[in-house]
């Protein structure tokens, strides 16, 4: 008789529509490192996707979900390789994660680990959601994904499982034991599956109802070798914020997404004036004005705004001077940044940091 399964008591980021679904640059460079190892360099990958030749050397901004499923794709053809996504996920380091990766190392327990990777997932991307099963002594680790049945790839839920399987690895310092892995999709050649068991140190089958690895569950009380669990609580607060600050964004009409994009990536050189902007996004200030004004929304509030997310990321941080500060938002002059500052938040720039730190 099969037990009910235990419920994951964290809840996950909600996934945004296609327009505004993401998948940030540190997680996407993973996947351009592993083509550019087989010969496929960034600069005819990102031609082929009908980009820049530079976008993806390194890939320092966000790409749309549905680009990246794309890059998938077209890598592992233009690579002749039919495990790619199994060679993606072989790369997965605690940078692909980005921030939430370092919450992951801060954990008690893999337990801990599996709640926070459901809680901040979104952080990296928005290609799926995880979640943990118990059924009884068995674990089951599920990767559920809304955009296959429009966009199929089996290199994305095969990238996801074999990458999340590399970190717990390289988490736990020793192979973690698996039961059988399962995927959705169906099988690739038949002379592939030896590949795949050996990659996965079990049976692996596809077809089935849903992607998931099942693992003994005394896993999830295995505890983190060498986490610094003091600095959890501010890894996950600051997590916290990064994932606020982008279910706002998902709630934004994309072009003011756009524009924050584009401001974040040029205030530290000075240049995010309106025509310098509008330049980056392929557009003119004048239409770039309009768009705005039709989203509810003008340049100079979308830059203030940026401004001040930015601002209170960078105060946060202790070993940042206020001179770079300042510099970093685009101010000549640390005084005109202090301005700016106490006519948002009524105090000082030092005073606001002072009273964070103490929270």
């Amino acid at each position: 008789m099969t037990e009910n399964p235990t419920p994951d008591p964290q809840p996950s980021a909600p996934i945004p529509p296609l327009a505004q679904a993401r998948v940030v640059g540190p997680y996407a460079q993973t996947a351009i490192d592993t083509a550019a190892e087989r010969g496929l360099s960034p600069a005819r990958l990102a031609v082929t996707l009908g980009l820049p030749p530079e976008s993806l050397a390194p890939a320092t901004e966000n790409l749309p979900v549905e680009r990246y499923i794309r890059l998938l794709e077209v890598a592992a053809e233009a690579c002749g390789d039919p495990l790619f996504g199994l060679h993606v996920g072989e790369r997965t380091r605690l940078s692909t994660f980005a921030v939430y990766g370092l919450v992951l190392c801060s954990c008690r327990s893999f337990r801990a680990a599996t709640e926070q990777t459901r809680r901040f997932e979104g952080l990296a991307h928005d290609l799926g959601r995880s979640r943990i099963e118990e059924h009884g002594a068995i674990a089951h680790y599920v990767w559920e994904s809304p955009w296959l049945t429009t966009l199929p790839s089996r290199h994305l839920p095969e990238s996801v499982m074999a990458g999340i399987l590399c970190f717990a690895n390289w988490l736990a310092h020793t192979r973690v034991p698996v039961i059988d892995v399962a995927f959705a999709h169906a099988a690739p050649d038949p002379a592939l599956i030896p590949a795949y068991e050996q990659f996965f140190g079990a049976p692996v089958r596809f077809d089935a109802p849903q992607n998931c690895a099942r693992f003994p569950a005394e896993i999830l009380d295995w505890p983190v070798p060498n986490a610094d669990t003091s600095l959890f609580p501010v890894l996950a607060r600051h997590a916290e914020q990064l994932l606020a600050a982008r279910e706002r964004e998902a709630r934004q009409p994309e072009i003011i997404n756009a524009v924050r994009e584009k401001i974040v990536a040029l205030l530290a050189h000075d240049s995010a004036r309106l025509s310098e902007v509008a330049d980056a996004l392929g557009s003119t200030p004048r239409t770039l004005q309009r768009k705005l004004a039709e989203a509810g929304a003008s340049y100079q509030a979308v830059l203030d705004a940026t401004r001040r997310e930015l601002a209170e990321q960078y105060l946060r941080e202790p070993g940042m001077t206020m001179t770079e500060v300042a510099f970093l938002l685009g101010y000549r002059e640390q005084s005109s940044f202090n301005h700016a500052f106490r006519d948002w938040y009524g105090t000082t720039p030092a005073a606001w940091r002072e009273k964070a730190r103490q929270r």
